[in-house]
Formats: structure tokens, C-alpha cells, sequence
């Protein structure tokens, strides 16, 4: 009976060496991998502002204005340019999760009058080969140099202007609710955007 409850002991004391070098040597990867995969963020959100925002001088990483709104669940992240002083945009984070698979995350440029420069899809999980294709080339051109308060970012099923993915009306939906947002807040803190550089 003893021998039993020694090695009883024995494989609990080894579990629980097992678990505390495990979990440090995971803290430690953690710590390793934290400042790399925030600069890679940084990076990929310096490469959309460039295709999405008119030409400008300033730098809208560091001018970033978090906006608190009703159509999110986190902050709003609106990244002011300028050129020679003179504001000429704003790419607006917008999200949804009413995508096929949940989050749809863009980064909508626009103009200062509101009309879309150009967008850029930062994360999506949507079905490959069908809602992913809201990355390409051909569906983001429908909504360049358009403005949502004439055009409608619904797909046509809908009553809206936008072409829908073929097989793949969610994603679209998903995609214009994502545009509709940016734009909302967009205009309603333009003001306060552009005073900014004043």
C-alpha cells in the first residue's frame, strides 16, 4: 500500500513541476513575442493609412483619436492626415460582427467631404473563395469616390447600390454595415477633426 500512495506522490510532484516549468516557459515566449506582433500591427495599420488615405505629411498613428460610440463595443480609432497644414482626410476603423463567421474589420479612407478615397480589409473570417473575395480589387472598387449620404452601401438585395459577393449576401451586408459606421462617425466628429491642426 505504501509503495503505491510513494508513487502517487511522486507522479502529482512531477505534474506539478511539469505545470510550473510549462507555464514559465510560456510567460517567458509571451514576453519574447509582445513587442514584435505590436510593431507588426503598427506596420500593417502604416501600410492601409497609405492606401486609403489621400497624400500626407503628417503622421496619423500618432494623432490617432479614439472615439467612444454606440455602434461599437470598443473605441473608434479615427486617423487624421494633413498636408501642408491643410486637413485632406481620415481613415476610420470600422467593425462589425455580423459577418458569416463574426468580425469584419476595415479601414475606410475618406475625403473631407465624406466621400470614400479608398478601403482596406484588416480582418475577416469569412468563407474562403466567397466572403473573403470582399478583399478584392473589383468589389472595393464600387465604393471609391462615392459618398454614403447619395450612395447606398446596402447590396442591391437590399435596396442598396453595392453588387453582392456571389454566394456570399452576409458578407456584403456585413462589409456595408462596416462603411455605414466609418462614415457615421466620420461625419459626426468631423468638425472636431479637422480643428485638430488649428
Amino acid at each position: 500500500m505504501s509503495k503505491n500512495k510513494d508513487t502517487f506522490i511522486n507522479m502529482v510532484v512531477s505534474l506539478f513541476v511539469i505545470t510550473i516549468i510549462s507555464g514559465f516557459s510560456l510567460g517567458y515566449v509571451n514576453e519574447l513575442t509582445v513587442g514584435p506582433i505590436a510593431k507588426g500591427k503598427i506596420e500593417r495599420k502604416v501600410v492601409a493609412l497609405k492606401m486609403v488615405l489621400p497624400e500626407f505629411d503628417n503622421n496619423p498613428v500618432e494623432e490617432v483619436i479614439m472615439l467612444k460610440s454606440a455602434s461599437a463595443k470598443d473605441s473608434v480609432e479615427v486617423y487624421p492626415a494633413f498636408k501642408n497644414g491643410e486637413f485632406v482626410g481620415a481613415a476610420v476603423i470600422g467593425s462589425t460582427e455580423k459577418g458569416f463567421s463574426g468580425l469584419v474589420k476595415i479601414m475606410v479612407g475618406f475625403k473631407p467631404d465624406g466621400t470614400i478615397q479608398n478601403i482596406e480589409v484588416l480582418e475577416q473570417k469569412e468563407t474562403p473563395g466567397l466572403g473573403t473575395k470582399m478583399k478584392d480589387e473589383s468589389f472595393i472598387a464600387q465604393f471609391r469616390d462615392k459618398n454614403p449620404s447619395t450612395f447606398n452601401v446596402k447590396p442591391t438585395k437590399d435596396q442598396g447600390n453595392v453588387d453582392a459577393l456571389t454566394g456570399a449576401t452576409i458578407s456584403t451586408r456585413a462589409f456595408g454595415d462596416a462603411v455605414q459606421m466609418a462614415y457615421d462617425e466620420f461625419m459626426l466628429n468631423n468638425s472636431s477633426i479637422i480643428a485638430l491642426k488649428n
